[in-house]
């Protein structure tokens, strides 16, 4: 993603709604700007030496720099100070009131017990026990929460253009010829797009028309946007795979599915959380889904002002429930989209807020405390490979979990199916969804690792992470019996082989917890475990 502008950089002026940096934004309830304090002036809620003086910019003093979307927000304690729990003051207040009960205690028990007054003793126990009971479930609550982020990128995106490219690659070599053995690298850069790598194929592919029809579908039609498809420079290098890795891999075609090799070496991580529908984490889910949001309403028309280059995170605060995550609120959504320069910083925010945030963050994970970050950077105008150079497979964390569970360090984009970087994970997150959707779990780490050239895999790991409704070692023994962890088995058994656009589909908005039927990894197996259902 593109950052500020030059003229933007190191300034810590407001840009006024008509777009102008060295104009003070006004402070008026209302405004749903939420991005005018650098960002590190935000995270430690400082003072400029602006701000003292009568030049000063930001928030009117007594103001929070933090915005909720409607107007700067009066500081109070309960916004500027943390509880007593997220200070680490529990143990202290607990001490101190088990301190003062004790005492009290002791007074009634020995007036009790000197004056026969039985009846008031048990009154005041009981009433002793329910203020515990009480005071402790609040405790441990609060205790318990935890704040976790997860970012995702749009499709125009410089490293998500090129994961496109590089899976668009595949889909044509494997529509052509299953057994094809793709490698395939992009970069680009201004007005340059270079695809790169190994191909042993078949097919007859004409790898500039692939980058051009990609770069056109995604919205890269001229310069002002980042990238124009029909006149930027394509450079094609591509070599056969080599010899060696042939033979060792799949004996240069002569092997049995059950015989082939793994690409690679390596270790390969499926997650899986109970805590959305699609049993993914709900911060990668609603930053994924936000980042999808704005490319639908870029190319239906309702925000035409929309570029293809952009950035979503959310932070959910959640309760940890022995191993399983419980999503409590969304705390904070950061958007950073690109722009067209006639739109002010005012429309962004209100039709982001309306046509984006709205539509997929539900309700209940919104209140009057979510905060909002919508362009925090000021201007994005410049976006797209002319902002950012872009490369193959520097979204790993996107494209999985994002930030959850594990990652091997493999990319996806531009490999076929016996890169175990791929299929490997494939089949790990199969095992874990089906681990979870089976009630055999809460929440699922599953790890595979391989050896290059060895169908078998090194090891297969499994952690329910305390959630498990069995021993995870069970559980273990459960997913050997019914899943084939060999590469040519897994080619086969999730169809690995189907090209045709199946694979570019991938390469934007997640590989995983997609309801798609070409996702065939998300297929639950069914698991049976006598002692679990006992």
């Amino acid at each position: 993603m593109a950052g500020p502008t030059k003229k933007n950089v190191g300034s810590p002026s407001l840009t006024d709604s008509s777009g102008d940096p060295g104009r003070p934004l006004p402070h008026r309830r209302g405004d749903p700007t939420v991005h005018m304090i650098p960002s590190r002036q935000i995270a430690h809620n400082l003072e400029t030496p602006e701000m003292k003086g009568e030049g000063r910019v930001g928030p009117p003093r007594g103001f929070s720099p933090i915005n909720s979307g409607r107007g700067w927000r009066k500081r109070s304690r309960e916004s500027t100070r943390p509880s007593a729990w997220n200070e680490g003051r529990t143990g202290s207040v607990l001490v101190l009131f088990f301190s003062v009960s004790l005492v009290f205690q002791i007074f009634v028990c020995f007036i009790s017990k000197s004056e026969g007054q039985e009846f008031f003793r048990c009154v005041w126990f009981v009433f002793d026990f329910w203020i515990w009971a009480f005071f402790g479930v609040s405790c441990f609550r609060g205790m318990d929460t935890f704040l976790f982020t997860s970012e995702s990128v749009n499709e125009g995106h410089p490293d998500k253009l090129c994961d496109q490219i590089s899976d668009a690659v595949l889909d044509a070599c494997l529509a052509q010829d299953p057994d094809s053995k793709v490698a395939c690298e992009t970069c680009t850069k201004t007005n340059m797009v270079m695809v790169f790598g190994e191909i042993t194929t078949k097919a007859n592919v004409d790898y500039e028309k692939i980058v051009r029809d990609t770069c056109r579908s995604i919205g890269f039609v001229s310069d002002d946007v980042g990238l124009d498809a029909d006149n930027c420079k394509v450079l094609v290098n591509i070599e056969q795979q080599s010899p060696d890795i042939a033979q060792g891999v799949h004996g240069h075609f002569t092997k049995r599915p059950e015989d082939i090799g793994a690409g690679d070496q390596g270790h390969m991580f499926g997650y899986a959380t109970d805590e959305t529908p699609e049993l993914m984490p709900l911060s990668h889910v609603l930053a994924t889904k936000l980042g999808a949001r704005l490319t639908e309403v870029r190319k239906n028309g309702t925000c035409a002002w929309l570029r293809p280059d952009g950035k979503t995170q959310v932070t959910v605060e959640y309760q940890n429930d022995n191993g399983a995550m419980v999503p409590i609120r969304v705390h904070t959504v950061l958007i950073s989209t690109q722009h067209d320069e006639t739109v002010t910083n005012d429309e962004i925010a209100a039709d982001l807020k309306e046509h984006v945030i709205k539509p997929v963050i539900p309700e209940k994970y919104l209140d009057e405390k979510t905060i909002f970050h919508l362009n925090p950077s000021g201007r994005f105008v410049i976006g797209g490979p002319h902002g950012d150079a872009g490369l193959t497979g520097r979204k790993i964390i996107i494209d999985t979990y994002g930030g959850w569970g594990a990652h091997g360090g493999g990319a996806f984009s531009g490999k076929d199916p016996t890169k175990v970087d791929r299929s490997g994970a494939y089949i790990a997150r199969q095992a874990a969804k089906s681990i979870v959707a089976n009630g055999l779990a809460r929440r699922c780490l599953v790890q595979v690792s391989y050896a290059i050239g060895v169908p078998e895999p090194l090891s297969v790991f499994v952690d329910s992470y305390g959630t498990g409704k069995i021993p995870d070692k069970e559980i273990l023994s459960i997913v050997k019996e019914n899943f084939d962890f060999r590469p040519g088995m897994i080619t086969i058994n999730l169809d690995l082989k189907k090209g045709g656009g199946r694979f570019t589909k991938t390469a934007a908005y997640g590989h995983f917890g997609r309801d798609d039927s070409d996702f065939t990894w998300e297929v639950v197996k069914p698991l049976k475990a006598d002692k679990a259902a006992a």
